[in-house]
């Protein structure tokens, strides 16, 4: 656009006219990039206000740094990933500089390979390397201008990139009228009208004769300073409108006065010369053979056009370009539907069906006049092919034109689900959820009901893993029994998915509901999948009990830990196979569950599944006393929550912060939870903040509070692990409180979900509530039962805190000498671990059977980092490169390093080897990163 589209430019061409201050900033900007850091910002105001010339200064004054340039055109937002290969088109000779599933991804938006549909964040990520890489060379500047008409897929990486820059010689720099949710909260720079006597001087130098004082103040006033209007508004006027003040600004908005000036220009032209503006305005590329050959279909020459001439609103270089947006606009509005659709038809005819089909596809439509099944079928192809890309929201706008061109009823309703399936998968679920109103609307069999009632328990599922969406899968799972019984059990089990986030906050479809369900629905033919065999084990345990539904939730869990499982069943599935792990007490087997289904979903790059994966993985890691792997799989949860938007309660943080015991730091955790998950129905969420807090309420010695937190949780869904976990709490709070009757009860539930286990976790626990109501030898025996199936697990936690209640039952028994051994250990393995609270009750203990402990903690420099800063040096201590680490936070290579210099600098150390002194291993690290 240069100078041609660079409005407020001073005559003498030293500068900009009135953007003094909007410079410099500009200019700092690219200062600070020179310097080694990142930069974005968001160039907005209205049309014609001179975004574009502050984007061409930027552009064209940096020295020794190099500039990319891209804009969004308005008839290219339906194309996936448009504006990105604009931008990126000069680095793919850089691809090979990424790490392979980034690589990939990037050549398959690009149309450069085929493969499976990577992941978008995936895809923001492959650009953030590849954008870091570039910078390794020089700084680099990145100018996306007329930002609002950004095809989404383009607009979402570009805002995850934006979003995660820090240490990069990068800058990214937008234009445009309001930023779409994929910008906004980035910083801004407003652009306002130019100042009063920097507007006159403006149009003063646009207009041949002097103009009357008070009929430029008037100009000068309406146009608000506009640099565009000030320079076209007065075009066209005569000098006696002018000096009379006729013709000026009437009701309405500026930039339609403003492409009113460019109709009335345009309107001057000869017809030859209009026409080819309509083919240039509808052909968005700019590509001058192809906009030539169209007009010639038309039977326009290049001849006769340019003999006519533009009047310097369209220039014809490499690029056919408008002098601004508004004239494409004007120019493409103003023509009658009959032009509009001729000039898409000569297009379409002359448009490669090859090279670039789905631009083709996107003119025929724009052609079509009726309905047309061949073009309805070309623009579905096209959206197979976006699809492919991964651009969905494009996959999803080619199915909506493809629906509406399609002239059978059932084939028409047929490709609206699929446009709305597209769209809710791509996140647009507004579109989605009107696209399902109208198939609802149409012709419906059975299975398309059940498709619909599918989709819309996707859309609330995907929104808010709430209470809304179990109803609306058990009422689409019992639709599909007669017509699909394989898609039917899918859909039972993704029904107690979602029915075991909703927790007792379910008002229809809870887990009993879904289970009775399940267990009287036809079983498909074929042989039995894992994930059969979950759906079994859940729909047994809560209509026939633990004996008969234990058993088939180890089994299902041991498929899912193993090789023998899909990859497709473990990325819908693998999370749930965890649950039912620890539902059978096997820890081992929930270890392998969660570290299988984060190590698949990574190499998938599916996020929104490791969204939920690192979340389970980390209270994992926290049961076993690996609070450093706990705390830097939260850090990457809060990482993808925040990539993804993915809507998961914090249940990792919770479970690492009840074990914490950080009273200032669990129960803000645990307040937030309850309000947050109340309001959004993620029931369990609330079941899980009630058992944390008894857990901190039992560290701290509050045992009356204790037992009512562990009650709520407790009687909250029994059939499920956490009710077994809260029970623990519950027996330990009452026999501290001497409330032996609420104990004994507690052992008796306690001990009806582990009736039958033979699993060392399942009977440690027991052991160790038993030992706690118990009396003499009894209680005795149950301790000692207790530290001897907890040892040969990985349960460190569990295995402290029993060390410390026999210690403590000992001291009672004035076995002094004894209780101190116990206590001792106890209180090492607290402290080594990183347990606080009861650290300080072990040590509170010591000291009444006569032993004084100091004070220790496991590493006062090391906690001085942030989770981020902990996560990163965990990972180079364990031998990962800077490119993987950021692969794994969505980081730049080069952020990663930024965030190491800090951590050597807070840890007193100058090199990665050094880590592995400060940051020992506590023997429990056996989970992959």
């Amino acid at each position: 656009m240069g100078q041609q589209r660079g409005k407020g430019f001073r005559g003498d061409g030293t500068g900009l006219l009135g953007r003094r201050a909007e410079t410099a900033a500009l200019d700092q900007m690219i200062a600070a990039v020179r310097d080694g850091e990142s930069r974005v910002l968001v160039v907005r105001g209205d049309a014609g206000v001179g975004k574009s010339a502050l984007l061409d200064h930027v552009a064209s004054s940096t020295t020794n740094v190099r500039v990319l340039r891209a804009a969004g055109v308005e008839s290219e937002m339906e194309l996936a990933f448009a504006t990105l290969h604009q931008l990126c088109m000069p680095l793919l000779d850089r691809l090979s500089h990424l790490p392979d599933p980034q690589r990939e991804a990037l050549q398959t938006v690009f149309g450069v390979r085929a493969g499976t549909p990577p992941d978008r964040f995936l895809v923001g990520l492959a650009v953030l390397s590849l954008m870091s890489d570039v910078s390794e060379d020089r700084p680099l500047l990145c100018v996306i201008d007329d930002a609002q008409w950004l095809d989404r897929a383009s607009a979402q990486v570009l805002g995850f990139v934006a979003r995660r820059l820090l240490a990069e010689s990068i800058a990214l720099v937008f234009g445009t009228r309001q930023p779409g949710p994929e910008l906004r909260g980035l910083p801004e720079l407003e652009v306002t009208g130019l100042p009063v006597a920097d507007a006159r001087a403006l149009l003063e130098s646009a207009t041949p004769s002097r103009l009357d004082q008070h009929i430029r103040d008037r100009i000068v006033a309406e146009s608000r300073g506009n640099p565009l209007a000030l320079l076209e508004l007065p075009r066209g006027l005569t000098v006696t409108q002018m000096a009379g003040g006729f013709g000026l600004l009437q009701a309405g908005t500026l930039p339609g006065h403003i492409e009113q000036s460019f109709l009335t220009r345009i309107e001057a032209l000869p017809a030859d010369s209009r026409l080819l503006l309509l083919v240039a305005a509808a052909e968005p590329v700019g590509d001058p053979a192809l906009v030539w050959r169209a007009a010639e279909r038309l039977g326009v020459t290049p001849a006769e056009a340019v003999a006519g001439g533009t009047d310097g609103l369209l220039s014809v270089d490499a690029r056919m370009s408008f002098r601004h947006p508004l004239v494409r606009s004007a120019v493409y509005r103003a023509a009658d539907s009959a032009d509009r659709r001729a000039v898409h038809s000569a297009l379409a005819a002359v448009t490669d069906a090859r090279a670039d089909p789905d631009r083709r596809a996107w003119h025929l439509a724009a052609a079509a006049v009726e309905p047309d099944d061949a073009v309805a079928a070309e623009l579905e192809q096209s959206a197979d092919r976006a699809e492919a890309r991964g651009g969905l929201a494009a996959a999803a706008a080619f199915l909506q034109r493809s629906a509406e061109l399609t002239p059978d009823p059932a084939q028409r309703t047929d490709r609206a689900l699929s446009a709305a399936q597209a769209g809710l998968a791509a996140g647009s679920f507004g579109t989605a959820l009107e696209l399902l109103d109208r198939a609802e609307a149409g012709a419906l069999d059975e299975f398309g009901r059940a498709r619909i009632d599918l989709l819309r328990a996707g859309a609330a599922f995907a929104q808010r893993r709430g209470s809304d969406a179990p109803p609306l899968l058990l009422r689409a799972a019992q639709t599909l029994e007669p017509l699909d019984a394989r898609l039917a059990r899918d859909t039972y089990l993704d029904a107690w998915s979602a029915a075991l986030f909703a927790g007792r906050l379910a008002t229809t479809g809870d887990m009993r509901e879904v289970s009775r369900a399940a267990r009287a629905a036809p079983r498909p033919a074929g042989s039995t999948r894992a994930s059969d065999l979950l759906l079994d084990g859940f729909a047994v345990l809560f209509t026939e009990g633990r004996g008969r539904g234990v058993p088939l939730l180890k089994q299902a869990a041991s498929t899912f830990a193993g090789d023998d499982v899909s990859i497709a069943e473990v990325l819908r599935w693998g999370w749930l196979a965890t649950a039912a792990a620890a539902a059978a007490w096997d820890f081992d087997t929930c270890m392998a569950t969660a570290t299988r289904q984060v190590e698949v979903a990574r190499d998938a790059g599916a996020l929104a599944v490791l969204a939920v994966g690192v979340n389970v993985f980390g209270q994992v890691a926290a049961l076993a006393g690996d609070f450093a792997r706990a705390s830097s799989l939260k850090a990457e949860a809060d990482a993808v929550r925040d990539a993804t938007g993915t809507q998961v309660a914090h249940y990792g943080a919770l479970v690492l912060a009840a074990l914490r015991g950080r009273a200032s730091e669990a129960f803000p955790l645990v307040d937030a939870t309850v309000a947050n998950a109340t309001a959004e129905g993620q029931g369990t969420a609330v079941q899980y903040a009630h058992w944390a807090r008894s857990v901190v309420l039992n560290a701290v010695g509050r045992y009356d509070e204790a037992f009512v937190a562990a009650e709520l949780a407790a009687d909250d869904t029994p059939e499920l692990f956490v009710s077994a976990w809260a029970l623990t709490e519950q027996v330990e709070a009452a026999a501290r409180s001497g409330n032996d009757r609420g104990a004994a009860e507690a052992l008796e539930r306690l001990q009806d979900s582990t009736r039958g286990t033979d699993e060392l976790w399942g009977l440690g626990i027991e052991a160790r509530s038993r030992g706690l109501v118990s009396d003499g030898a009894g209680a005795e025996a149950a301790f000692v039962e207790a530290v001897e199936h907890l040892s040969r697990t990985r349960l460190r936690p569990d295995l402290a805190r029993t060390h410390l209640l026999y210690g403590e039952w000992l001291r009672r028994q004035v076995r002094r000498s004894d209780a101190r051994t116990q206590l001792r250990t106890a209180y090492d393995m607290f402290v080594s671990t990183g347990m606080e609270a009861f650290a300080e009750r072990a040590r509170r203990e010591l000291r009444a059977a006569g032993e004084t402990v100091r004070k220790r903690s496991e590493s006062a420099a090391s906690d001085e980092l942030t989770a981020q800063e902990r996560q990163i040096a965990l990972m180079v201590r364990d031998g990962m490169t800077n490119p993987e680490i950021g692969a794994r936070l969505f980081l730049s290579p080069r952020t990663v390093e930024w965030h190491l210099r800090r951590v050597f600098t807070k840890l007193s150390i100058s090199s990665r080897r050094q880590l592995r002194d400060v940051l020992p291993t506590n023997g429990m690290e056996t989970a992959s990163a």
